[in-house]
């Protein structure tokens, strides 16, 4: 969410914080993983108050090397980082919300009911912004790519 590194570490340290302390809110038999990032979300959109959020896909080094392959060349390994900057652009031009839906399903691995409950929004929401997202960052990606 924050292209940050250290942002990221302060934004998880208080989120762990936070959930320590409401920890009695939370109703068992949920799904722990939306009340978390509900509680990562919050504090994100309150460090930032306001100001246009940036989006964060990072990779690991072990997924990156994965998805290189075995053979790997100077060109290939070109092509992936000019590839996975494209991506990180196209991203950047998304709208908060189309952005955050399309992370929670396509990074977290989030089914659509779960982005639902997370986000607290009716599942054909979270379907319709998936599908507008989807296609803003195909357009924003073949745009950044002509230029």
């Amino acid at each position: 969410m924050t292209q940050n590194r250290e942002e990221a570490e302060d934004l998880v340290q208080e989120t762990y914080a936070k959930a320590l302390k409401g920890f009695a809110s939370f109703r068992p038999g949920t799904n722990f993983r939306a009340w978390m990032y509900r509680i990562l979300r919050n504090a994100f959109l309150n460090s930032r108050t306001g100001l246009k959020a940036a989006a964060s896909l990072p990779l690991d080094e072990e997924v990156e090397a994965a998805a290189l392959g075995t053979e790997e060349t100077p060109e290939s390994i070109l092509l992936d980082r000019l590839d996975r900057q494209l991506v990180h652009r196209a991203l950047e031009e998304l709208l908060v919300l189309y952005r955050e839906t399309l992370l929670l399903c396509e990074v977290e691995e989030m089914s659509y009911q779960e982005i639902a409950t997370t986000l607290g929004i009716p599942l054909g929401t979270v379907m319709s912004r998936l599908s507008r997202a989807r296609h803003a960052l195909r357009q924003a990606a073949l745009r950044l790519q002509k230029s």
